[in-house]
């Protein structure tokens, strides 16, 4: 049954049994119209709409458990609420407007041929940030009806509606390159795997065109749209745009069997099917999957099979949505045939590539996957959108079994990684998420490439529908946070009981959560209530991370004030009862400051620990210290810590207080000289909302590991420049950081990429007159992870006199070394300034590590 397409059946009934059936049409015309029109009405439709959607797919294959919606849960603590109300009044806007003034809104128009011009941008899956922001926009109306949002979001969608072709075809990037072609516009060639402007539709689909991204972003926005407000306007549209999609892609004959280069179009038609109930599009979600393996690309996860992948690998926002909308296939198909790949996929994430906070995707060069156990800290990519993708998988994976090591690993990402993505004023964003900083980081107020400020508009606003979940009568508790929520059990008698649930806490800064249980009339049902790992002594599921020492505090459970015995099973702890009007429930989870060590094949945390109190990963910020300099700290083993809420520090964060040191210099490897220092950890996800500075969440507990607070030189005491172009931290050159091979990415660099074999140059301009003799240079090349940056062709070094750059004289030459220092011994010279000048070899960029003088 399309039970959209039943629309006015459930106009009709709602309009019988609200107004005096004999009198509906005469006496109640007006107040008919206006009733319409209410919010109330949305309301009654959707439940209308939704009841036939669960009537037409009762008998289809679904999840086992089933999340209770976020519509059904309200928050009203001190830590998510105000979070969500910051998205809601500035973020959304906010992004909104970024939209508006980035062209990306005007793009619909100009494809409408309602403005001229071209299109505004680089990227032509930036219609995909507008759709996005929607998705948030409904999830938010759905919560709290917002008139002026709603207006807006119907002028947006207007806007979409004339931007979309006859056909159903929507995609701004070609239609309006398509328009200026006709027209005899001259542009310039576009260059690498993306629609051109002379190009057939489709044709770098499995590459990089992003057309069907856009439109599973579309699906999703068009979805989340008619369920908020009970309007067909865009789900009117996606549903043309899916069946343009399934006339072109599929088995049959005559059509692509293409894969997507960036998959979401899978999540997107799979949440159209459960809209619309069109079992059309959740086979085209599936043919999308099955179609991959036939291009050996690891990037994109087109090198095997789905059902064969084992290892995960490539772009991590592409697996995660596969992986993601694999699991989804499977439950609303009730196939097995993915769940072995998924397993192994997700045990080797977990296993071997997962950061401590729960990013994931630790290189940049691919925003993905290295090697296993490559986990570095300052160069961490971790993008934001993959934090995001990796907590819908992980919620779809305990959906399919409900095992708690998925929210496990899901709370651990949702607290640090992911949450550090947004700012705590609401209009700063994180695109990567590094573990250390060097005064290089700072947030953004909106990117070129915007997937990350549009993928946080849209997922905050659903954050309470990750809290509970039910199957059959058994209720789970899988995030802690004050709120409150009624389910709908089933008694004995086959009559519906409605249960309120009601959570008291201040997690994730206390462990004691409350829980009222309310049936409106006495009700047997199961409740479940997890325990997290690191309760239980295991940071996580695997040996990729563990603890030092555990302290053995237990977790406590009471029901109405007495304590009781229970067992954990999947990580929960389970009570089954008849439940009745005043019980209660109090779980009592234990949270020591704990030192989490990792696996000891993870070169970036030798000898060193990261802090953990609760769910929350700690971090050092130099702006909370008596001494800035925090990336040379020292802090044994046995250092003692106090945790402290600090109301006035971060909008109210629990911090954590213990002893260190700076180390002054270094007299043997495992030896040196210190100086004490009071030292005081946040948690990272607030860490960057005071500017740039330095952070570092793996402290040091060897001295081997510590790095000496630099000494001042020459180069450091001048003041830097270089040539136009130059990307990275200009200080980074003379900060004294020595890198471990020309592609040391821990170690700070600048580059002139994508600037092929040119001419750059690096100067030094000192504070006075200075006799100068000596230099070398690390340079930065890499080569060995496929980059574009290489060993100079040639370089020579010049000195200032009277105002003319003149040669130095060097008897050796110029030698150039890779991972290692090319050094120059000259004929000294008085100077105010040298200059580095640097010759490319061509087609590749250079770029330096570090320049000594002395």
């Amino acid at each position: 049954m399309d039970f959209v397409k039943n629309e006015a059946f459930c106009l009709d009934f709602i309009a019988k049994n609200y107004f005096w059936p004999s009198t509906f049409e005469s006496q109640n015309a007006t107040k008919a119209c206006q009733f319409r029109t209410s919010m109330k009405f949305k309301f009654l439709l959707n439940v209308m709409l939704l009841a036939c959607a669960a009537w037409a797919q009762s008998e289809k294959p679904q999840y086992p458990i089933q999340p209770v919606p976020f519509t059904q849960v309200k928050i009203n603590d001190h830590f998510w609420a105000p979070r969500l109300e910051t998205v809601k009044n500035v973020t959304l806007p906010y992004t909104f407007g970024q939209c508006e003034e980035s062209g990306r809104v005007k793009n619909f128009d100009i494809a409408a041929g309602n403005a001229n011009g071209s299109f505004c941008g680089v990227y032509g899956f930036d219609d995909s940030d507008v759709y996005k922001i929607i998705e948030g926009a409904a999830y938010s109306m759905q919560v709290q009806p917002d008139p002026k949002l709603d207006a807006y979001v119907d002028g947006l969608i207007e806007k979409i509606k004339q931007a979309q072709e006859p056909d159903g075809y929507l995609y701004t990037w070609r239609t309006i390159n398509e328009r200026e072609k006709a027209a005899g516009v001259t542009k310039k060639e576009v260059t690498g795997d993306y629609y051109k402007g002379t190009d057939k539709r489709w044709v770098y689909e499995d590459k990089h065109s992003h057309e069907t991204y856009n439109l599973g972003h579309l699906y999703e926005a068009a979805a989340a749209h008619f369920l908020a407000t009970g309007k067909r306007s865009l789900l009117d549209i996606a549903i043309k745009s899916a069946d343009l999609v399934d006339k072109n892609f599929g088995w049959e004959k005559g059509k692509l069997q293409q894969a997507t280069g960036h998959q979401e179009i899978e999540l997107g038609l799979a949440k159209l099917y459960l809209v619309t109930g069109e079992k059309r599009y959740l086979n085209l979600a599936k043919f999308f999957l099955d179609v991959r393996g036939y291009a050996n690309e690891e990037y994109n996860q087109n090198h095997k099979k789905v059902t064969e992948q084992k290892e995960i690998v490539g772009h991590a926002v592409r697996a995660c949505y596969m992986y993601a909308s694999m699991a989804e296939v499977a439950a609303l198909t009730g196939s097995q045939e993915y769940i072995p790949a998924l397993n192994a996929l997700w045990e080797d994430v977990v296993g071997r590539k997962m950061y401590v906070t729960g990013g994931i995707g630790s290189s940049g060069s691919n925003e993905g996957f290295s090697k296993p156990y490559d986990l570095p800290n300052y160069s961490a990519y971790c993008e934001t959108c993959s934090s995001i993708a990796f907590v819908y998988w992980n919620q779809r994976m305990f959906q399919l079994t409900g095992d708690s090591k998925y929210i496990d690993v899901m709370e651990r990402t949702l607290y640090n990684a992911l949450n550090a993505g947004l700012s705590l004023t609401g209009d700063r964003f994180f695109y990567p998420n590094p573990l250390e900083s060097r005064k290089n980081v700072e947030r953004s107020p909106w990117f070129q490439c915007a997937c990350c400020p549009s993928n946080v508009s849209r997922f905050f606003p659903s954050i309470p529908g990750y809290l509970y979940a039910k199957r059959g009568n058994e209720v789970f508790v899988n995030l802690y946070a004050s709120s409150e929520t009624t389910v709908t059990n089933i008694n004995s008698k086959g009559q519906e009981v409605k249960v309120r649930i009601a959570q008291q806490t201040d997690y994730p800064y206390d462990g004691k959560i409350n829980i009222a249980i309310e049936p409106e009339k006495p009700n047997t049902f199961t409740l479940r209530m997890r325990v997290p790992g690191w309760a239980q002594g295991d940071a996580v599921p695997y040996d990729l991370y563990g603890f030092a020492n555990h302290d053995g505090s237990q977790v406590q459970v009471m029901l109405n004030g007495k304590k009781i015995l229970g067992g954990i099973k999947d990580g929960y702890m389970t009570i089954e009862r008849k439940w009745k009007l005043g019980d209660s429930v109090s779980l009592i989870l234990p949270m020591p400051i704990q030192q989490v060590k990792g696996n000891s094949k993870i070169e970036a945390t030798a000898d060193r620990y990261a802090l953990q109190r609760g769910p929350l990963i700690y971090c050092l910020e130099g702006k909370d210290q008596t001494d800035e300099r925090i990336l040379s700290a020292y802090v044994p083993k046995d250092a003692e810590f106090a945790s402290q809420f600090e109301s006035n520090l971060l909008g109210g964060v629990q911090t954590i207080s213990f002893a260190g040191s700076l180390v002054n210099k270094k007299t043997a490897p495992d030896q040196g000289e210190l100086s004490p220092i009071k030292l005081k950890a946040i948690p990272y996800f607030a860490w960057a909302n005071r500017g740039k500075d330095n952070m570092l969440v793996w402290l040091p507990n060897d001295l081997r590991s510590t790095r000496p607070l630099a000494q001042p030189t020459l180069a450091a005491r001048s003041k830097l420049s270089a040539s136009e172009g130059f990307k990275g931290e200009l200080n980074s050159v003379a900060d004294q950081w020595i890198p471990k091979h020309s592609n040391d990415q821990e170690n700070p660099f600048i580059h002139w990429w994508p600037h092929f074999g040119s001419s750059e140059w690096l100067q030094c301009d000192f504070e006075k007159e200075e006799q100068v003799g000596t230099a070398r240079i690390y340079w930065f090349d890499d080569e060995s992870s496929g980059g574009g940056c290489r060993v100079p062709k040639s370089f020579v070094i010049k000195y200032l006199e009277n105002g003319e750059w003149k040669k130095c004289y060097s008897h050796e030459g110029w030698q150039i070394v890779k991972d290692g220092w090319s050094e120059v011994q000259f004929e000294p010279v008085k100077t105010t300034a040298l200059r580095l000048e640097i010759v490319g070899q061509d087609g590749v960029s250079v770029g330096v590590h570090e320049w000594e003088v002395r």
